[in-house]
Formats: C-alpha cells, structure tokens, sequence
C-alpha cells in the first residue's frame, strides 16, 4: 500500500513529492495507524464489538407484516371415522319390542306406522329419549293390488285423496322430521304419482328417505327436483331375520360406509335383529352412529362430489 500511495504521489507531484515521505510513512506504519484508530471517527467503526456489527444488504429483507402474510403449510386434517345412519321402521305395533329399540342410543331413528293405535304414544316416548321421529308411509306394492295395505297411496287414486291420505299419515305421528315408504313398489316407480307427495313434503319441510324397495324407484331425483332432501338406503338388515343374515348384513354396512364415508341401513322391531344390534351399538369401533337426516345430507354431498361436512 506504501509503494503505491508513494508511485502515485511522485506521478502527480514529481521530485516535489519526495519532500512529504516522513509524513507518509508515519501515516502507513503500525505506529500511525494506532494513532488513527485513537481518533474519535475511527472508534465509530473498528472497535465495535462483533456482535453489534449490522450486515445490510442491497436488497431489503420482507417486513414483519410482509412476513406475516406468508400463509402456514397447511396441517393435515384426521380424517373422520365413517358414519352409519341406522333406521328402525314398522314401529307402532308390538310395543314390548318397540320400547327396546326406543333403548338403542338416541342417534337411531325410528320411523312408526301410521296405523296402529299405539303409534302416537310410542313415537312420543321415541322423541323424549332424543330419538329421530319419522312416519312410515304405505304406498301401494304388488301386495297391495287388491287395496289390503290400509291408507296407502295409490297411483289409481285421485292425486286430492293421496294427499289426504299423505296428511292423515303425518297427523297420527307427533315430532316426526321425515318419511319412508312403507312397502311402495310400485308407487315409488312412478313419477307422475310421487310428483304431489314431493310438493307436500316440501311445504312441511321434512325429508323423504327412500326404503329403495324397487331398482326402478324415481323417489330420490323427484324429491330432489321439489327441494326435499332424499336419499336411499344402502343395506336392509333383516330380510332374513335370521342372527346369522342380520350379522352378515351389518358387516356390509360397514363395508359401505368405509368405502363411502356414510351409510343407511333398514332394520325392523325383530328380536334378533334388537339382540344384534344392541351388541353392535356398545361394541362396535371405527364408526360413529348419525340420524338418517344427517346421512341423507352426508350422503347427498358424496353423490354430488362435494367435500362432506362431517359433524
């Protein structure tokens, strides 16, 4: 540094230059070095502690808030344990066994008959120990051609007498939140008959699950098309009320519901099937036990692609 400050010096000033090299060399040793760092300006900037020297870039670094803004990785949510919707339906008329299936835990609905004179006290009984309340409408089947099932919506009725028939069924069933046919076969097949049910359910606000008991029912995209919520069923329990059939049927309803997310089953005031199912309710895992209606809005959301709001 000396050698070249001193080059410099005699290339500008010439011979004249020579005159200033005491100076100089006092500036360039050790010693006038020293010297200078005793200087107020020079003890701004060298004899700082490491650790409070400031590294400042060419480029600002992010503000707090700038910072803050960076959204978090998203954290991975559980995913909720399969739900099954379980539906006791034809209650009304034995009332030792309907008291035991008003035992099951509460997330079980019970849907009663409309007909039976017991009907109106049991489904109260149902709504106090916190049970789903839905009414099981009679539709015409094959059995019904020569008009046995009482009070049933026929498609050769006038549509003013099906909805009188439709009022009259609802009024015999208090707290009720929604139907499910009863038999309907052929009834629930057809489109032109359902048609005024769905209306009438619409102006009550309830909801319309259907026992699927014929692959060409048209009860889902009808009501639907009314505003009612509906689905279907996934599994009737007890066919064959045998312990056996009812076992193997409950294994797949859980296969369903793994698979799906959610699932409904239909299962009758049968003591094997009360038996089973009083079993499966305090031993079962994995699953978490809902009422028909939040299945049907679970299982509405599946069939459109949406997200399920599992609660």
């Amino acid at each position: 540094m000396f050698w070249i400050i001193f080059a410099l010096a005699v290339g500008v000033g010439g011979p004249g230059a020579l005159a200033g090299l005491p100076a100089l060399t006092d500036v360039v040793t050790p010693t006038g070095v020293l010297e200078a760092q005793a200087s107020a300006e020079w003890q701004d900037i060298v004899i700082q502690p490491l650790s409070r020297v400031v590294v400042r870039y060419s480029t600002p670094s992010p503000s707090v808030a700038e910072a803050a803004a960076v959204p978090a990785p998203p954290v991975a949510k559980a995913r909720p344990l399969p739900a099954i919707a379980i539906l006791i339906d034809d209650m009304g008329n034995d009332v030792g066994q309907n008291r035991r299936a008003i035992a099951l835990p509460k997330e079980v609905s019970l849907s009663f008959l409309p007909d039976p004179s017991e009907t109106p006290r049991l489904a109260e009984e149902a709504h106090r120990a916190g049970h789903e309340i839905m009414v099981h409408v009679p539709m015409e089947s094959p059995r019904d051609r020569d008009g046995s099932l009482k009070n049933a919506l026929r498609r050769d009725l006038p549509e003013e007498e099906n909805i009188r028939r439709l009022d009259w069924a609802l009024s015999r069933v208090p707290f009720y939140a929604g139907i499910n046919n009863h038999e309907g076969s052929l009834f629930t097949a057809d489109r032109l008959a359902l048609i005024p049910v769905a209306e009438r359910l619409y102006g009550r606000g309830v909801f319309f699950l259907d026992s699927r008991t014929t692959a060409l029912t048209q009860v889902v995209p009808v009501a639907r098309a009314f505003g009612v919520p509906s689905s279907d069923r996934d599994v009737f329990l007890d066919d064959d009320p045998s312990s056996s059939a009812v076992q193997a049927q409950l294994r797949e309803l859980e296969k369903t519901a793994r698979a799906n997310g959610v699932a409904i089953a239909i299962g009758h005031p049968h003591a094997a099937t009360l038996d089973i199912l009083t079993r499966w309710c305090e031993t079962q895992q994995g699953f978490r036990l809902i009422p028909v209606s939040t299945a049907i809005r679970m299982k509405t959301e599946w069939e459109m692609g949406v997200e399920l709001a599992r609660k």
